[in-house]
């Protein structure tokens, strides 16, 4: 297996498990968005709340290349942390959430 088709499967996976695990709100649904052709995922909640409409992105992630772009994390670990115990190498995961310029002080992750 290639190394990009290999890091699809470790973001669906990571995504999922993430899925799976957050309790259900009443009047909200949480929807999942895979595109392995473009290797885009998200992972987004939406509803309403009495009168109000709630819409909002957990998490975003991308497959570019041979990186996997973090662009959206609302987790409270770091997904991040998920992909590095998965096998995806620190140079390997941009933070895309950071500006460029303060990426090459992300601790040894991919500035692009």
């Amino acid at each position: 297996m290639d190394r990009v088709t290999e890091y699809k499967e470790i973001v669906r996976r990571a995504m999922d498990e993430y899925a799976d695990y957050m309790p259900e709100q009443e009047g909200f649904e949480l929807e999942r968005i895979y595109d392995d052709i473009k290797g885009h995922y998200e992972l987004l909640y939406f509803g309403w709340r009495g009168y109000e409409r709630t819409h909002g992105i957990i998490l975003h992630v991308d497959v570019r290349g041979e990186k996997v772009w973090i662009w959206q994390d609302g987790t409270e670990d770091g997904i991040a942390n998920d992909f590095l115990d998965a096998g995806i190498p620190k140079e390997h995961i941009v933070l895309a959430f950071h500006a460029p310029y303060k990426r090459p002080y992300t601790g040894g992750f991919a500035v692009a």
